[in-house]
């Protein structure tokens, strides 16, 4: 049996104020249609957070309308599940009639904490398919009538135990959770609204499922073996996050049982790849002039601040290539104290050269020093390094300004 992991599609998200539904996740959609009329899998799994938001905007909900259409339309069953994001309530919405069609909707969870199961089969056998949405263990507490139940791992463990589950047969979970191993977490990719270390279930507790296939992190990888697995996000959602392995549902392939479970990732290229870049305005403006058409750009200036026209010649550049600045910071700042005084910790990790350099440019709004004056500032920090105290200030500044004079300045 074959079938595709998706999980986390986020539909209505924005980046930086861009609306990513219209183009961005709606390409990425018409995409994973053509993918899946070529690959005829045997299922469709949507391990949850469909939605970015419970009270999804009616454009979001009209995409998930002809994405699920889409796939109903080539007969592939989909089983889904809602993530913390969504609102389970509104998900469930005509489920039972839908499920006619093939498309198995997860119900919330509610006493007496059955999960909802679907059974597909293959030249091997029944496939059972469990379908758990997000869960806390309040929620898990009040439908099994177990107040004891407090801890994310343990209810969870409660729950799965509750189902009755026959490993003698194959079975696979989808989950929406924070899953894992000895209570490592991943990196977080930026776009994740869990704090780290909530609501941790140890990998363990899936124990003798053929697969587990889990939504909630935007990262793809798998969690103490590689039976339980994240499928990520389709899209980045976060600059930080363009760092992660190239993005694209898992095809995974099961065969008899206990045979091994094989997993791919089968990249699909975003219409707008993310960019960010950090350096000094000459090596940004040389990314911007090779740029990668049709990329979003973050870009972060560490040699000088920001100014109208540096802005204005970079989103210049980027329209040349198609892309669309936007994020744009300075991390560059000026090595002095309200006082116009370098600070202790400051002069302590910089040379003077480094801090009078710094300050010319400050004051010069970014500009850097000629030759000649970067002689004066090399003679000026001789000068201090050899200077024998507060009493000698006086004729240093003498000297000081005699040089200033020969130079010129």
């Amino acid at each position: 049996m074959r079938f595709l992991h998706l999980a986390d599609l986020h539909l209505g998200k924005s980046l930086h104020g861009r609306s990513l539904l219209a183009e961005d996740q709606t390409a990425w959609a018409e995409r994973f249609l053509e993918l899946a009329a070529s690959l005829r899998p045997d299922a469709v799994v949507i391990a949850g957070d469909v939605y970015d938001r419970g009270a999804p905007a009616a454009e979001a909900v009209d995409l998930l309308s002809r994405f699920l259409t889409g796939l109903c339309d080539l007969d592939v069953p989909v089983l889904l599940i809602p993530g913390n994001h969504d609102s389970a309530q509104r998900l469930a919405f005509g489920r039972e009639l839908l499920s006619h069609r093939g498309l198995h909707i997860a119900a919330p969870l509610s006493a007496p904490g059955r999960l909802e199961r679907v059974t597909l089969a293959d030249e091997h056998g029944p496939v059972t398919f469990w379908l758990m949405p997000y869960v806390f263990p309040a929620l898990i507490a009040n439908a099994l009538g177990d107040e004891s139940l407090r801890d994310y791992d343990g209810a969870v463990r409660a729950l799965l135990d509750a189902q009755g589950l026959d490993f003698s047969a194959r079975n696979v979970l989808i989950a929406h959770q924070n899953v894992t191993a000895g209570g490592r977490e991943a990196e977080r990719g930026g776009s994740e609204t869990m704090v780290g270390g909530v609501g941790q279930i140890d990998y363990t507790a899936f124990d003798g499922f053929d697969y587990a296939a889990l939504g909630h992190i935007h990262a793809g990888y798998w969690v103490g073996r590689k039976e339980v697995r994240y499928a990520g996000s389709p899209l980045c959602y976060h600059f930080n996050e363009a760092k992660q392995a190239e993005k694209g549902p898992v095809l995974v392939t099961l065969g008899a049982k206990g045979e091994r479970v094989q997993t791919e990732v089968l990249h699909i290229p975003p219409l707008h790849p993310l960019k960010p870049w950090k350096g000094t305005w000459a090596e940004i403006r040389a990314l911007a002039e090779q740029a990668e058409p049709k990329c979003f750009v973050s870009a972060t200036l560490t040699d000088r601040r920001l100014t109208p026209e540096i802005c204005d010649e970079l989103s210049t550049l980027l329209e040349q290539r198609d892309c669309v600045l936007l994020e744009r910071s300075s991390v560059y700042r000026q090595f002095t104290t309200a006082n116009g005084q370098f600070s202790a910790r400051e002069a302590r990790e910089r040379s003077l050269p480094e801090l009078f350099t710094d300050f010319y440019r400050g004051k010069r709004d970014g500009a850097d020093p000629s030759d000649e004056e970067r002689a004066l500032i090399e003679y000026a920090a001789e000068l201090i390094a050899s200077s024998d105290g507060p009493e000698a200030d006086a004729a240093l500044a003498e000297r000081l300004l005699r040089r200033a004079k020969e130079a010129g300045r």
